[in-house]
């Protein structure tokens, strides 16, 4: 394992900075009342805020100077008022924003995440986990700060520039020109720093989800790692990783601190030509010291926001590449939906056929070619082959996880591609080597089949397939509590909830691919009057590299070079001498 293994596979098409913002931004407007209440209580923040220079010209030209001390004490009151109304405001404006921006990010992951759940396979199979986690994770929580500072930075920030600005031409416009002739050089510099700003921070995001998609496989499995002592090169390519991850950091955070850099040197260019003009120029007994001192207030307000603007402007620069990963997912549309016109699948009885199917996962290599069969309702059928032969793909082509790109797919004359997706795999009961367990109780981990289902029928399903009997040898019984995957169950026990839980949705279509591999010889005898109960009375498909697991199927499929090779029952396949006759020798060689 390399770091090369984990380069920057994903490709983002940028639809534009302005559309992701305004896409992003979007979202305030389910919150108009908060963000109306907001906006009046920065207008008045702003407003206090201009007044206060003016209020110190004030104090300083007339009061200070006139020595008229009920005057000054007035406005001092006038002041105070308006100052400790504007900060209780403040403090509401941020309560306010926090609200609004908490419950828009819990709707942009909520809806992140039931899209993903409307993905098919093949999104999956062309993205690691970590990276998927990353974009729910980390890319939404990144776009808190840009949500919330558009509204209590960017429009107050704004008006504060504008104003004070304003305010400094009507007052004296030699100043004011004097103070603000750095803009230009301003304008240049943010030109030249967000040209290549962007593109680091997109390099920093697919660095971020590298590392993440690493630790989530490494941890997932970390048994494997110990068992080859492979700890050395795993943390040799998680230190490669962050230092990529670091450098690409330090990278964009360079460009990102120039610009303060650049406003800094405004500021006090600004400063310095204020006074020289208003010293050397205007003449210092032509400017009043409440003018000067109010000037120099202005300028910070003015390059205060700037700065601030900058910042703001470097959050969306950074975190535009994370609206950008989000949306991507988003707007990916899963190649496995509903038609317009689906109509809702009966209840199923199993009658399913092929019609010159074929099917390739990658437009090239056609796993299966021109395959056809018609399996009758009730049929058990097994399909038996080598590794790559079709034989899982068969079955997933039944569960529409994949769509034909020639020929038909049909369940009870239904063509699956007209019926509605939930409609046709709620009625499917799916059983895989890997039986995945979920955090949670043994009993909610059955009822997974059936939400709906009764603590009877949990009961009855797990006694069907005998595996109530080591349950209640668990101190809790149902009622225990497993860990992430079905941690402390052995993998045999594993596999006899897999099959309570399927028997327990009583499908109309059973699907058993490999569902008894990791079962010993002793449980599988078990569990095997189970599984007839689960195959008795619906069509069932039973893939199995062991033969001794399928005699009593109707019909055995020998799978391979894309179609079936030969059919039949065990007696008929055994005359045949054919392939299913040679995997039935090698087996008596090398028993199981």
């Amino acid at each position: 394992m390399s770091v090369n293994s984990y380069k920057d596979d994903e490709q983002i098409q940028s639809a534009g900075k302005l559309k992701t913002l305004g896409r992003l931004f979007s979202y305030l407007l389910s919150y108009k009342l908060y963000i109306f209440v907001v906006l009046i209580i920065m207008a008045f923040c702003v407003a206090v805020s201009l007044l206060n220079p003016l209020f110190i010209e004030t104090a300083i030209d007339r009061y200070i100077a006139a020595s008229n001390m009920p005057g000054l004490l007035k406005l001092i009151a006038i002041a105070l008022v308006l100052n400790l109304l504007m900060i209780l405001g403040m403090k509401i404006r941020m309560f306010l924003m926090a609200k609004v921006c908490n419950s828009i990010l819990v709707t942009i992951r909520q809806e992140l995440y039931t899209h993903i759940q409307t993905l098919d396979f093949q999104f999956f199979d062309s993205r690691p986990t970590g990276k998927i986690l990353a974009r729910i994770i980390g890319d939404i929580n990144s776009l808190k700060d840009v949500l919330g500072n558009f509204v209590t930075t960017l429009i107050p920030d704004f008006i504060t520039v504008v104003a004070v600005a304003a305010i400094m031409i009507v007052k004296n416009p030699t100043l004011a020109l004097a103070s603000l002739c750095s803009l230009p050089f301003m304008a240049i510099s943010m030109w030249l720093i967000q040209t290549y700003s962007h593109k680091r921070w997109q390099i920093f995001r697919k660095k971020s989800s590298n590392l993440n998609a690493f630790v989530h496989e490494d941890m997932s499995g970390i048994r494997i790692i110990q068992s080859f002592t492979a700890e050395d090169e795993t943390k040799e390519t998680f230190s490669g990783l962050v230092e990529e991850h670091r450098k690409a950091f330090v990278s964009a955070v360079r460009i990102n601190d120039s610009l303060g850099s650049a406003i800094d040197f405004c500021w006090g260019f600004g400063m310095a030509a204020l006074y020289f003009v208003g010293i050397y120029i205007l003449g210092a007994e032509n400017v009043s010291v409440g003018t000067f001192i109010a000037f120099g207030t202005y300028i910070g307000m003015f390059w205060n926001p700037i700065m601030n603007l900058s910042n703001f402007y470097n959050q969306i620069i950074t975190n535009l590449a994370a609206a950008e990963r989000v949306f991507e997912i988003m707007d990916t549309e899963a190649e496995i939906s509903d038609t317009k016109n689906v109509v809702e699948m009966p209840p199923i009885r199993g009658h399913v056929t092929f019609e010159h199917v074929t099917f390739s996962y990658d437009d090239s290599i056609n796993v299966l070619e021109d395959v056809s069969f018609d399996i009758k309702p009730g049929e058990t059928i097994a399909l038996v082959g080598p590794t790559g032969a079709g034989k899982t793909t068969i079955v997933n082509l039944i569960s529409r996880f994949y769509d034909v790109q020639k020929g038909k797919v049909c369940i009870d004359g239904y063509d699956v591609k007209k019926v509605s997706i939930e409609s046709l795999r709620s009625q499917m009961g799916i059983m895989t080597q890997d039986n995945f367990l979920f955090s949670g109780t043994i009993k909610d981990n059955i009822r997974y089949g059936k939400l709906d289902a009764t603590d009877e029928e949990i009961i009855a399903a797990a006694k069907a397939v005998h595996a109530h009997d080591f349950i209640m040898q668990l101190e809790k019984g149902y009622d225990t509590v497993l860990s992430e995957r079905g941690g402390g169950l052995s993998i045999g026990q594993k596999q006899l909830l897999a099959f309570a839980r399927t028997m327990v949705s009583n499908p109309g279509i059973l699907i058993l691919d490999e569902a008894t591999s990791s079962i010993d010889t002793n449980t599988e005898l078990l569990v095997q009057d189970g599984i007839e109960a689960l195959l008795k009375g619906r069509t069932s498909f039973v893939i199995a590299h062991r033969l001794s697991t399928i005699q009593k199927a109707d019909r055995i499929f020998v799978v391979d070079d894309g179609g079936i090779k030969e059919e039949g029952t065990v007696d008929e396949l055994l005359a045949m001498k054919g392939a299913y006759y040679r995997l039935h020798m090698a087996q008596m060689v090398l028993p199981n």
